[in-house]
């Protein structure tokens, strides 16, 4: 599985890692994902989302019905 958020949409971003001596390699900087499990009382069933950490906060702010309505909405399944 990919690195991304399916609320947020986040994905790896890339850039250079930077030695002492100042050569440069580059490098991959992933977004904090995290697989958690939400109860969608609308539907009756559990759904497991792989959602970063601004995800996370997000889901708490706005709760996970509109959440997963977002996330249908910018087109994938749940």
């Amino acid at each position: 599985m990919s690195a991304h958020c399916q609320l947020t949409g986040r994905k790896p971003s890339f850039g250079n890692a930077i030695s002492y001596s100042h050569r440069r390699t580059r490098r991959r900087f992933d977004p904090n994902i995290q697989r958690k499990r939400y109860w969608l009382p609308g539907e009756g069933r559990y759904v497991r989302l792989a959602l970063s950490a601004k995800g996370l906060k997000t889901v708490d702010a706005i709760g996970i019905e509109a959440a997963v309505a977002r996330i249908r909405a910018r087109g994938e399944k749940v």
